[in-house]
């Protein structure tokens, strides 16, 4: 319609300028939208990346390269039975308190904002928690987060339903981070490696 009462004009890089607004208003040509193609991230509804891909320069640590105590904990982190449905971070609790580390308590929103400092995946040692202060599956969810274990080699432990999972990292923070960026920290503030 523009074009047709002589208001758009042809650049050089092939878009056409509206010539009757001041603001930068381009429309494209098929020749230029193909060819001038940007790949953007896709975002969830809650303007979160939809997939949380960890690149290969950025590899968390690896099960082999932890320490004794992490390993003990990791062990933990298999022989501690699931919590009921929504208590999520008092597994993670548990198995920190069969380890000896003391209590530390809260949910697992109050676990990411205190405890939770980091999202680079250079920094994600086996041991740490990992967490997010909300997801949309569920009241719970939405309330108090969810919070699960690095396992080390990409591996996360969590109690989800009043059951334990392992799942890929990438696929945890995906599916969890869609409201909020996933953290990770040491919990209680207690490091166990380095």
């Amino acid at each position: 319609m523009l074009a047709e009462r002589g208001l758009l004009m042809q650049a050089p890089d092939g878009t056409r300028r509206n010539r009757n607004r001041s603001h930068q208003h381009f429309e494209h040509t098929r020749d230029a939208q193909q060819t001038n193609v940007i790949e953007a991230e896709p975002l969830t509804i809650y303007h979160q990346q939809a997939w949380r891909a960890v690149d290969p320069e950025r590899k968390p640590q690896a099960l082999m390269d932890a320490s004794a105590r992490q390993r003990d904990l990791v062990a933990l982190a298999h022989a501690t039975p699931a919590a009921e449905a929504d208590q999520c971070a008092a597994w993670v609790e548990r198995v920190f308190l069969r380890m000896g580390l003391g209590v530390v308590t809260g949910d697992a929103s109050a676990l990411y904002h205190a405890w939770c400092q980091s999202s680079d995946t250079r920094c994600l040692r086996v041991g740490m928690i990992v967490a997010v202060p909300a997801h949309p599956y569920g009241a719970g969810g939405r309330s108090w987060g969810h919070v699960g274990l690095y396992l080390g080699d990409s591996r996360v432990r969590h109690c989800t339903d009043g059951r334990l999972v392992d799942a890929p990292f990438e696929l945890w923070a995906s599916v969890y981070g869609v409201m909020a960026e996933p953290r990770w920290g040491w919990l209680g503030g207690i490091a166990l490696g380095s």
